[in-house]
């Protein structure tokens, strides 16, 4: 362990951070909303603490290992947490009290897309920009592009890339070098992120709304420039822009950087977990809108309009809206909220516990199933025709059994604070998934729970964005040993 160089990292990527307050500096100035100081006064005291740490510890250059890795990534996204939350404590903008400023910043950077935040129509343009940036930093990691553009980080970005890269596939890099593998990664992104703001541009929002909902939109975030979400614009065009831009940016981002480098979407038809991922969302869909029409909520082509799009928002884990569905009769909120679970696809900008492992858990039931069967038959679980080595399936089963536990205990947590069980447990899904609305009092605004709901939440928002064990292994004795 080298906790001293992480300390020297993590004030490097501060600075970095720091920068990220100069775009709303430029779209309060463009707008006249004036609250521009508000992110001067933020760079200056993220940049000098930055340059603090830096300076205190820059002989510290120790070779980072795996274990740093997870120490940096767990201090640096609690440290955008505090000071991304610096800009919404203004009364001239948001003017948030703490907790409240604390979870909206770590709701962003997670891109769990809740908010405490009532009356968006109302806000400086320039904060209403803030929050959607919050989130397209936090979708594909701002320690990815660190990775990428901090040659001081050497070999040990790998680890660092590891231990905040979402989903079960980490160690696989798409090009020989690391620092290529972010780049590439991040160029995905932000062409995906421009072609989706030109594509709402065309669809009928402003610009400024069509670049703010491209940055939640790719990031699945979910924050909206409008308290109504989506259903502000009252556009099927816009609706089927978010649900094409949701899908695609659902998908494993390697699988993009294939089809982008040998010019072929036949990756994508190749790969299983697209193709689950896919028929998950299909049989959803179609599964909703006929409860719609028997539940008399909605008719035909209304019905399937309101379920595609709520369907493909909560299981990617994005959180649009173009209806209250916690509001929908029986059975249909419950389904929808629960396939905000499995989630989007590994290697995605989504939450969740991801279609990948959810897949080959299904996989491994099936297994079990034929064994009983044929006991002594050999059947082995295969993806994309490969063979899955028992290792990995071990490993999916112990992170899903912690995923039980710990959702439980936060569960019991939130309850604690005096929440009924309803709300507490879909804060804690929403939360833990990365998703953002819930049922119960959270389903439109977390506004109304207690302060220390809101700091229990964004720890569990930070436990799903960075996987539970990325944390959880800071909590070992054995971590800790030389």
């Amino acid at each position: 362990m080298h906790p001293k160089a992480a300390f020297r990292i993590v004030g490097s990527l501060l600075m970095i951070f720091s920068t990220t307050m100069l775009p709303p500096v430029l779209v309060s100035w463009i707008f006249a909303d004036g609250v521009a100081t508000i992110f001067i006064d933020a760079f200056i005291y993220t940049l000098v603490s930055g340059c603090i740490l830096w300076l205190i510890f820059r002989k510290y250059t120790d070779e980072m290992r795996t274990r740093d890795g997870f120490l940096i990534t767990v201090l640096f996204y609690l440290a955008l947490g505090i000071y991304g939350s610096i800009p919404f404590l203004d009364p001239t903008g948001a003017g948030l009290d703490l907790p409240d400023a604390l979870f909206e910043s770590f709701s962003g950077f997670t891109t769990t897309g809740a908010t405490v935040i009532t009356g968006l129509d109302e806000l400086p343009q320039s904060i209403l920009y803030y929050r959607q940036q919050l989130q397209w930093l936090g979708g594909m990691g701002i320690i990815v592009l660190a990775v990428a553009i901090l040659p001081m980080l050497g070999i040990g970005g790998m680890q660092l890339y590891r231990a905040e890269t979402p989903g079960p596939v980490k160690d696989s890099k798409l090009t020989p070098r690391i620092k290529q593998t972010a780049i590439a990664l991040w160029s995905i992104y932000l062409g995906l992120t421009t072609i989706c703001a030109i594509a709402y541009w065309i669809a009928g929002m402003t610009l400024f709304d069509a670049v703010c909902h491209s940055f939640s939109t790719v990031a699945i975030g979910g924050f909206s420039t409008h308290d109504a979400s989506i259903a502000y614009f009252d556009s099927p065009l816009i609706e089927s822009v978010a649900i094409v831009f949701m899908l695609i940016s659902g998908i494993n981002f390697a699988l993009h950087f294939f089809a982008v480098r040998d010019q072929s979407i036949l990756h994508y038809f190749r790969d299983d977990e697209v193709k689950f991922y896919l028929a998950i969302l299909l049989v959803s869909t179609v599964s909703v809108s006929v409860l719609l029409v028997y539940f008399d909520v909605a008719e035909g082509t209304t019905a399937f309009r309101l379920a595609v799009f709520e369907v493909v928002s909560i299981f990617t884990t994005t959180g649009f809206a173009i209806a209250d569905f916690s509001q929908w009769p029986s059975i249909i909120p419950i389904m929808i909220f629960f396939g905000a679970f499995a989630g989007a696809c590994a290697g995605s900008t989504g939450g969740g516990m991801k279609v990948m492992r959810f897949m080959l858990i299904c996989k491994q039931a099936l297994r079990e199933i034929h064994r009983l069967i044929h006991p002594n038959a050999v059947f082995p679980i295969k993806v994309n025709k490969h063979r899955v080595p028992s290792n990995v399936i071990e490993a999916i089963w112990g992170f899903f059994s912690i995923y039980v536990i710990v959702f439980l205990f936060m569960d019991l947590s939130m309850m604690a604070t005096g929440m009924d069980f309803l709300t507490a447990f879909s804060a804690v899904g929403a939360a833990i998934n990365n998703l953002g609305p819930g049922l119960g009092d959270v389903s439109v605004h977390y506004g109304n729970i207690t302060s220390s709901a809101k700091l229990l939440l964004c720890f569990t928002m930070v436990l799903g964005r960075l996987e539970i064990f990325t944390i959880l292994v800071l909590f070992s004795p054995m971590f800790w040993k030389k």
